[in-house]
Order: C-alpha cells, then structure tokens, then sequence
C-alpha cells in the first residue's frame, strides 16, 4: 500500500493558491508560511505559492508577502530542513496576462494586456523569485512578452488561453515551455483544431500540469496523457485554494454556483489517489519530484538531476 512517507522530501508543488483556510490573496508573510506548513504536513517538500491575478498593486503586495516569508524562512531550497513548512523557492505568477474568454475561476476584470509597460510594472523588483508566469500565448504583445520573460530566465506557462494549436506552437517558439493545468481553462481538443490542449500532448518538449483530484480530470483522459505525453514531460499539481481541505465533503472546491475554483487535493495526495487506480507508481512519483525539479532547472542542480 502506497503511504505518503515513501514520498520522502522531494515532492514539489509548482501551483499551489492556498490551503486549509488561507490563500496568497491579501496575504501576510505568516500566511505563507501556514500555507507551506499545511503542505509540509501531507508530505510536501517545496511549494511556489500562486499569485491571483488582480490589480498589479495587489499582485505586488502579495508578491511582497511572499518575499518576506522566504526571508523568514531563510533556508536554501534542496538542504534537509526540520519539515515543519515547505520550501518556498519562488513565486508562480497566474496571470495577469490572460484570456477574458477563458478565464475559468479568475477574475477576468484584473485581466491585463501583455504589454511590456504592464509587465515591468508588475515585475520591476521581483524578477528574482518570479519563477513561472502563466500567460496566454494568442494575446496581441504576448509572443514578445514570453521571450522577454525567457530572456529573463523566469519561465513562461500558457494558460487561461483559447490558443489554436498553431497559436500555442508560435508561444512555445517564442519560449514558452509548459501549459498550465492542461484542458482545463483552455480550448478544448477538436478533431478539425486540435487547439493548445492538443498541441501540449503532441508537443515532445513542452511541459504539462495535470490537476488530478476527482474533479478536473476525468480518469480516462488522465489514462489518454500517460499513454500520449512524454511522462518526463507530466508535473502534477495541486492548484489549491483556501478552502481546499474541506473540498471532498462539496463535491470539489466549488463556488456556490458550482464553479471549480481549485484543485482538491494536495499532489501528494493526488499522487496516491493515481496509484491506488492503478497508475505506476515511480512514473507518478517523478510527477510530483523529479519532473517539477528539473522544470525548474535553476533549482535543479541540487538534486544532481
């Protein structure tokens, strides 16, 4: 029987909002640090909390509590800790540079053009711990704007995006390299366009997140990424919300009208869950440690990987 202690201290968690109650909105440094030890507590060696898109005043306030957690934290990410918070390597960034039309659970009022004027308003003083911004690759600026985040070395995701799959092609040869939580807020598969969802299966270098709680995914097209994509390519994340623990008794983290806000389950859980289906267990157990370690390439080197 698979245990959350065989997950030793590897697992990463690239998209995390929240947990147990607190979330990166109008966050406080302590509320970073309770979410990192909420995750700590189901296995979780190293988290990057997940900015909602809002105002860039807000995002930078609560980009600021981040840094400040980490200063607190003052350990480097790949050293043994004493496991009482997760690692905080960075930031992941989702938004703002987004798709109105595929918004999902985001507030696409905050939603802003991909402008090199907006994004170094966003990100002036925060480029060292910006490791992944989520944008969607078919905007008008936003091909520039991926390469200068490349150029930067932060990583660029698409995401909340109606890409045609040419659309998603043109992101990844800009620089792009991953696709955040895939078929989910985004254009779905069709045989006549087989749009961003298709291009991150058939796509051999792009990285792909699956949120694989009961909820997102239904278990054959889980079945369809694993036996199509490159499993060194699949990172599974948790995309947790506040109220993520309680999630499972609400059918899912889900708004009172029923909307998904987030994921479920933390990806250790996630990762037992898949092999208890019958999902083999080292390919799941690169999904949430070594896949995320070496996505994260200037991380990575502490591992040897």
């Amino acid at each position: 029987m698979f245990k959350i202690q065989k997950i030793g201290n590897l697992v990463i968690d690239l998209h995390t909002h929240g947990i147990g109650g607190y979330d990166t909105r109008g966050a406080t440094p302590e509320t970073i640090l309770k979410i990192a030890a909420i995750h700590n507590r189901h296995g979780v060696f190293a988290i990057l909390p997940t900015i909602y898109p809002s105002s860039i005043e807000e995002m930078r306030a609560d980009m600021a509590a981040v840094r400040k957690a980490m200063a607190k934290e003052r350990l480097a990410f790949g050293v043994r800790r004493n496991r009482q918070r997760a690692a905080i390597p960075g930031i992941h960034l989702e938004g703002p540079f987004l798709n109105p039309a595929r918004c999902g659970a985001l507030n696409k009022a905050a939603f802003l053009e991909p402008t090199e004027r907006n994004f170094r308003r966003l990100i002036d003083g925060f480029e060292d711990i910006a490791r992944i911004i989520t944008v969607a690759p078919e905007l008008k600026g936003a091909a520039k704007l991926i390469k200068a985040m490349a150029d930067m070395g932060i990583i660029a995701n698409m995401g909340h995006s109606d890409a045609t799959y040419t659309e998603a092609e043109e992101g990844f040869k800009a620089g792009a390299r991953g696709i955040t939580h895939i078929f989910n807020a985004m254009r779905g598969f069709h045989h006549r366009e087989p749009g961003i969802a298709g291009f991150g299966l058939l796509n051999k270098e792009v990285y792909i997140e699956v949120i694989a709680d009961p909820f997102h995914l239904d278990k054959k097209t889980i079945e369809l990424i694993f036996q199509i994509k490159d499993r060194k390519k699949i990172i599974l994340v948790s995309d947790t919300v506040k109220g993520s623990k309680k999630a499972l008794a609400r059918k899912g983290a889900r708004s009172r009208k029923g909307m998904l806000m987030g994921g479920s389950m933390t990806v250790a859980e996630s990762a037992r869950r898949l092999i208890n289906m019958g999902f083999n267990e080292k390919t799941v157990m690169n999904c949430i440690s070594r896949n995320p370690a070496v996505y994260l390439s200037a991380i990575a080197a502490s591992y040897g990987l």
